[in-house]
């Protein structure tokens, strides 16, 4: 059974059925001392409160105590973002990125979203702007805004990721999905775009077409390590042998 193959790309590549039990390539382990976790989730407390120069304070020890975790650089990121500095935010989720290549949460669609801020694409605080949508708690208030990022901005796939997520039409899910996959996805991004497709067109009884998006994702170098991870539990849903309902 493990050796059955899946699915075979355009170049001869095939994926097996045991192929989507190995583990997640590149899949990091850290050692990080205590004094640092608690540095860290101090932090984290002190942010929650828009105690925000003590936060920076605290991720800044927590980074010195074990530099080679990206954590506590990746809330400072963020941090820095609410504090008005793209350019810093951008910096240190760049340092996120070089300790973590294969992604840390949404690094590399935050770094993909402040580069083009910075390069103009988008108005100045576009980035902090669009990263507090997360905080809007009405579905419906939060689509509305979405809808209009995405028409503004139609090459800006996260906002079509996002929007996908809050559709409950299932052509409207699917056409969110394929505009942003089409509009040169992050990898991150790129990851939980195709994974959704692939269920989504799974629902539809479209089995083929699931499994070449699923796959050619599972397949891609350039894949992030939660692309390859939601990507194999739904492929392995849609063939009928585990993984996770959903990847949204």
């Amino acid at each position: 059974m493990s050796d059955q193959v899946v699915f075979v790309s355009d170049t001869g590549q095939a994926l097996t059925v045991g192929d989507l039990d190995k583990p997640v390539e590149g899949l990091p382990s850290w050692r990080v001392l205590v004094e640092a976790q608690r540095l860290h989730q101090e932090g984290r407390a002190a942010g929650s409160k828009n105690e925000l120069a003590r936060a920076l304070e605290c991720f800044e020890q927590a980074y010195n105590l074990s530099p080679e975790w990206p954590y506590p650089r990746y809330d400072a990121a963020f941090t820095v973002l609410l504090l008005d500095d793209p350019v810093r935010a951008a910096q240190l989720y760049e340092e996120v990125d070089r300790l973590c290549p294969g992604g840390f949460y949404t690094c590399k669609t935050t770094l993909a979203m402040l580069r083009r801020e910075l390069a103009g694409e988008f108005f100045p605080g576009f980035a902090k702007a669009f990263m507090q949508l997360e905080w809007i708690t009405d579905a419906d208030h939060k689509a509305g805004m979405l809808a209009g990022i995405v028409e503004k901005y139609p090459d800006f796939a996260p906002g079509w990721k996002e929007l996908a997520a809050l559709l409950r039409d299932p052509e409207q899910r699917l056409y969110a999905l394929y505009r942003g996959l089409k509009a040169d996805p992050d990898p991150e991004t790129k990851g939980m775009l195709a994974a959704n497709l692939g269920l989504a067109l799974a629902q539809r009884g479209e089995r083929d077409a699931a499994v070449r998006v699923l796959a050619e994702l599972i397949l891609d170098p350039n894949r992030s390590m939660a692309g390859e991870l939601h990507a194999k539990n739904a492929l392995k849903q849609v063939l009928g042998i585990g993984g996770t309902p959903d990847a949204s």
